[in-house]
């Protein structure tokens, strides 16, 4: 793993996060992105070289409003950049981590992801994060 990607924050209301996130950070949103696969909307910030996801879900159903409804908003996952998601997911199921996909899969910000199940990493989900292939 290389650094920090991002950090998500799971929001119930999208439209009203952006504003205080773009005063909390003194930056503009340079994104929004509907991640349909995951059924989120998001917004991006970038902070030095990390960056802030906000995540909103789609659907009443869908896993970011089952998060909320479970735990509240706020810190959703911490994601890690990696040069090679495939070897690296290799790696860690040899390490004994579970991964919630057996294939990466795409992702906001021009990204392919996988996270690891949170049951292995004491409570805190972890994405692992690769830019898309050209």
């Amino acid at each position: 793993m290389r650094k920090v990607d991002h950090i998500g924050i799971a929001v119930k209301r999208l439209h009203e996060l952006i504003p205080v996130y773009e005063k909390l950070l003194n930056t503009e949103c340079y994104k929004q992105e509907t991640v349909a696969s995951e059924k989120v909307n998001t917004a991006f910030f970038k902070t030095g070289d990390t960056k802030i996801e906000l995540l909103e879900s789609l659907e009443p159903g869908g896993v970011i409003a089952k998060f909320i409804e479970k735990r509240g908003e706020g810190l959703h996952h911490i994601a890690f950049d990696v040069a090679d998601i495939k070897a690296e997911m290799e790696r860690l199921k040899q390490e004994g981590f579970e991964l919630l996909s057996e294939q990466p899969k795409n992702g906001a910000d021009n990204k392919i992801v996988c996270f690891l199940h949170p049951k292995n990493t004491h409570g805190v989900l972890v994405e692992l994060c690769q830019e898309k292939p050209q």
